[in-house]
């Protein structure tokens, strides 16, 4: 992988520090945990997920506002509307919001209103948003291709870095096989040799890995003990009702439990979540709010 110039690790402690806000950091002794919806619903739907997660702790939200979907006739997100929430949830609740992007037409109004730009695993390859990406002047949340081979994956990321943003995390989130008992075969050994190859911080994505709610935590404590430097998981206040991705979405009680069990697994392999990310936590819900 001679090409990857830019992602390539020139010695065994080099790691690149890829900055979310003043406190959330990838890459460091402290792992993120990035969790929320498939895609956002509504501000109540939200506003619901920051007040029960800010206090998990959870260092980020997720939510999707543009849907890339396999069918045409399945909700594709509540688009500028949904970017509208996750601003105000982000800055009522004072933590940092990712979302998808689609298309370069897009990323003007998305940079506006969240932390991370998020780079979905059927866009790994979109080489000119990949470069306008470079251009983004936000951190970038690059997700693995669903039959991408790794260097495929760090030359994905050698694109934005070569245009000029050097704050890429890599995520895994599972690759396509014959078996069809679970959504996607996650690839844990990828993450390993990311973490050796590469010193961009690395991410997991159990959900879409496995497809199925009860099999997430044990892969999500599996990617903590190889190495990940966080994980980005769905939740949902109401999963079976979640308008994409129900199958696969923990409860919001769930994800929190899950949070908490992965504190003796970080500590075994030298990484602990933080406790303070709710420092900015507001109690009172937004909808309420003068």
């Amino acid at each position: 992988m001679n090409s990857a110039k830019l992602a390539a690790k020139s010695h065994p402690d080099h790691q690149t520090i890829v900055n979310l806000s003043e406190k959330v950091a990838f890459g460091g002794t402290e792992l993120v945990i990035i969790g929320g919806p498939c895609a956002v619903e509504s501000a109540q739907q939200m506003e619901t997920v920051a007040q029960k997660l800010s206090a998990a702790p959870v260092q980020a939200l997720r939510g999707g506002v543009y849907k890339p979907r396999t069918s045409p006739y399945a909700f594709q997100g509540m688009g500028e509307d949904g970017l509208e929430v996750l601003a105000k949830v982000q800055s009522y609740y004072n933590i940092p919001v990712v979302t998808e992007v689609m298309s370069i037409s897009q990323i003007e109004g998305i940079t506006t209103h969240v932390d991370m730009l998020q780079l979905g695993s059927r866009n790994m390859q979109n080489f000119d948003l990949l470069k306008a990406l470079g251009q983004a002047g936000k951190p970038i949340l690059l997700k693995r291709g669903l039959a991408a081979t790794i260097e495929e994956f760090v030359m994905a990321a050698e694109y934005i870095l070569s245009h000029g943003n050097p704050d890429v995390v890599l995520c895994e989130r599972g690759i396509r096989s014959f078996d069809n008992y679970t959504r996607n075969v996650l690839d844990l050994g990828a993450v390993v040799a990311l973490k050796q190859i590469t010193h961009l911080p690395v991410i997991v994505d159990p959900s879409h890995a496995v497809g199925k709610r009860e099999l997430v935590a044990p892969l999500a404590k599996a990617a903590i003990a190889c190495g990940a430097d966080g994980l980005i998981i769905e939740c949902h206040p109401e999963p079976e009702k979640s308008v994409s991705d129900a199958r696969q979405a923990l409860s919001l009680e769930d994800m929190v439990n899950l949070v908490h069990s992965l504190k003796p697994v970080a500590a075994s392999v030298g990484r602990r979540i933080s406790e303070d990310m709710g420092a900015g936590f507001k109690p009172a819900p937004l909808c309420c709010a003068a």
